[in-house]
């Protein structure tokens, strides 16, 4: 039976980490339309992000990827932390959101600092690591070519 989730119907056993796939589009009442991605970052149930690395990737693409997109909704990390989920609104050009995260990691790379790394602006400040986040955005880079594969079978 299909649960509420779209990723606990997805088959984690089959996908072939990193990857952007979307997930839904869901249709607001006046006609604006939300597009979810799942960008997987790291082999679910073998490997996942350590929490500061993923911290700090966490702020640097929520705050560098307003740069590269004005409809950026939200940049949210999975609990499995294996990846993030990626909202944007009124935009379902695939090729445009390789774009956006594309472009995000490079600034991760050029960055000095984790944005708003510090108690009145996060609530754990202490668990961040900027090389951790650049070594995460470097690893994904260097697989550019593969984020459209999502099944291990696609050649």
């Amino acid at each position: 039976m299909p649960m509420n989730v779209e990723s606990f119907n997805l088959d984690h056993t089959k996908v072939k980490a990193p990857y952007v796939r979307l997930v839904g589009i869901t249709e607001g009442t006046k006609g604006d339309k939300i597009y979810k991605y799942d960008f997987r970052i790291k082999q679910p149930n073998v490997e996942n992000m350590d929490m500061p690395s993923l911290h700090s990737l966490e702020h640097m693409m929520a705050e560098f990827s307003r740069n590269h997109h004005d409809h950026v909704l939200d940049v949210g990390p999975m609990g499995c932390q294996t990846g993030f989920y990626i909202a944007l609104l009124n935009d379902d050009d695939y090729d445009n959101m390789l774009r956006v995260i594309e472009n995000t990691l490079n600034d991760v790379l050029e960055a000095t600092e984790v944005p708003a790394c510090n108690e009145v602006q996060c609530g754990f400040a202490a668990s961040h690591s900027l090389e951790g986040a650049k070594q995460l955005a470097q690893d994904m880079l260097d697989k550019r070519d593969e984020w459209t594969q999502v099944f291990a079978e696609e050649q």
